[in-house]
């Protein structure tokens, strides 16, 4: 198991134990199947994040960040969120340190190039795409830029070092947004 792993098993169930302790919904909900776990349409992006096993080093940066608190809040927040698998494919100097106190904000940095202010439907980012010949440009949290584009049969998103990264599931619902799980951890320019 990598240096990140572990960090990220830790932070993860440090998140879960204080997630733990909020109140839940008194009746039975639908949920969608997401990162390893049922996620509660009724819990936030962070709770939902904690609670999947496939998540657990998107959870960790978060915490590390500082951004768990953010994407507590009201929103609504549209969230690319990286599997595990993912953030293995980082550069393992990059990975062995990137949780460190001194790489907060350059980890805040990155996470929050995955989200989009709004919640953002797998079909609005189709259309939208459709409607602008083929790719739709969307502002993240971050101050920069994503594109999306329609691949076949998914959908793709390419970040501003043209990396790109593959929608594995869309549209699992969030008390305050909508997360979309991806396959790749996209880096912000500079």
């Amino acid at each position: 198991m990598s240096a990140f792993r572990k960090a990220a098993f830790a932070a993860a169930l440090g998140i879960a134990a204080l997630c733990a302790a909020l109140p839940s919904a008194p009746h039975a909900e639908l949920t969608v199947e997401a990162g390893g776990a049922p996620m509660s349409p009724s819990k936030s992006i962070t709770e939902n994040v904690a609670a999947a096993k496939d998540l657990s080093a998107l959870a960790a940066a978060l915490n590390a960040a500082g951004l768990a608190g953010t994407l507590q809040g009201d929103g609504p927040f549209t969230l690319f969120a990286p599997v595990n698998k993912a953030f293995d494919k980082l550069p393992k100097a990059m990975a062995e340190t990137l949780l460190l106190p001194e790489n907060k904000e350059v980890l805040a940095r990155i996470l929050s190039y995955h989200v989009i202010p709004g919640k953002i439907s797998s079909a609005r980012f189709i259309a939208a795409a459709k409607d602008g010949g083929g790719e739709a440009k969307y502002k993240t949290m971050e101050g920069g830029e994503l594109i999306v584009r329609q691949n076949g049969r998914r959908i793709e998103i390419t970040g501003a070092k043209g990396e790109k990264a593959f929608v594995l599931i869309t549209d699992v619902p969030q008390r305050n947004g909508v997360i979309h799980v991806i396959d790749r951890v996209l880096m912000p320019d500079g």
